[in-house]
């Protein structure tokens, strides 16, 4: 099966607890009233999504002349460390904080202390739901994401162009409870599943690594060995899927879409490698998260509104 060359590109969505998304354009003009000293959650620093994202926030921080300091957990799965990060960030007298939760629901307990302490957060990448955070008496002032369903149904719109004749799939998952991975998985199913032609013969995880993703493509192909394309959640799982099918011979026989659009994942795709990568804008999402957060950071905490002398 020839490899395609293809990139497909996702632009980032913001969705506001005050409003549904805000027109990037009025957050063009924002400028920080103060010398605010800031706090970045990231899930880690050793993936490439999340470093571009890194680099957004730090030079959307220089441009606005504010002191950012960004933190990740050693491993990006330890949702109990990260909150314990979030907790030592609350005590570093932070202006403001943005994070990304390893788990939808990790960092609620301090996302209400921050509240309580007037403190703006926003929410980067992996949404925290609102009911149990209302529930707490909590709330975010914005939240930054990409759509992913619409990632995973867009990997999925490929596939179907690139197999006519429809065929066995598979996908390669996330972290289990990962909303984000969660929500790629089931944009992709959906619309696999609305094509008769299609059949999804499984779905495991490989916690977004890429060695793990080796060993779960190689069980894949031993028990569906006619599998015709596999749909992984990430980009760092899809090379993984990439070169178990190398080793076992078949990746002439087999579509592998990946999801983020690393530079590594984007050279695989010139390469003819990995067929395709639904690449996103964490560079971006870093960039407007730190805008969303001065923004709340310049709301003033009193507004005097003069009384008339009426004659």
């Amino acid at each position: 099966m020839r490899k395609i060359t293809i990139l497909m590109l996702v632009l980032f969505m913001v969705g506001t607890t005050v409003g549904i998304a805000m027109a990037e354009s009025s957050l063009q003009d924002v400028k920080a009233n103060g010398d605010y000293k800031i706090g970045i959650i990231l899930k880690t620093l050793a993936n490439p999504f999340w470093v571009s994202m890194e680099q957004g926030i730090l030079d959307e921080a220089e441009k606005q002349g504010v002191e950012v300091d960004i933190y990740a957990v050693s491993q990006e799965g330890d949702a109990n460390e990260q909150l314990r990060l979030f907790e030592n960030l609350l005590n570093k007298d932070y202006d403001g904080i943005a994070f990304a939760p390893i788990t939808p629901v990790n960092l609620i307990p301090s996302i209400v202390k921050a509240n309580d302490q007037g403190v703006p957060v926003v929410n980067l990448d992996e949404r925290v739901p609102q009911e149990p955070l209302r529930n707490r008496g909590g709330f975010v002032y914005s939240f930054v994401t990409t759509n992913n369903v619409k990632v995973g149904g867009q990997a999925a719109e490929f596939v179907i162009e690139q197999l006519p004749d429809g065929g066995k799939v598979a996908v390669i998952e996330g972290m289990a409870g990962n909303a984000s991975g969660e929500d790629r998985k089931m944009g992709f199913t959906n619309i696999i599943r609305s094509n008769s032609k299609f059949e999804i013969v499984a779905s495991q995880p490989a916690d977004w690594d890429r060695i793990k993703a080796i060993d779960v493509t190689r069980n894949i192909m031993t028990r569906n060995p006619d599998v015709k394309a596999i749909y992984a959640c990430n980009d760092t799982m899809a090379l993984g899927a990439v070169k178990a099918l190398e080793n076992m011979g078949k990746l002439d026989e087999v579509i592998v879409v990946g999801t983020d659009g690393i530079p590594e994942a984007v050279k695989s795709v010139e390469e003819g490698r990995l067929s395709s990568t639904v690449k996103q804008d964490p560079y971006n999402i870093g960039v407007t998260g730190l805008r969303l957060l001065i923004q709340a950071l310049n709301i003033p905490a009193e507004v005097e509104v003069p009384s008339i002398v009426v004659k």
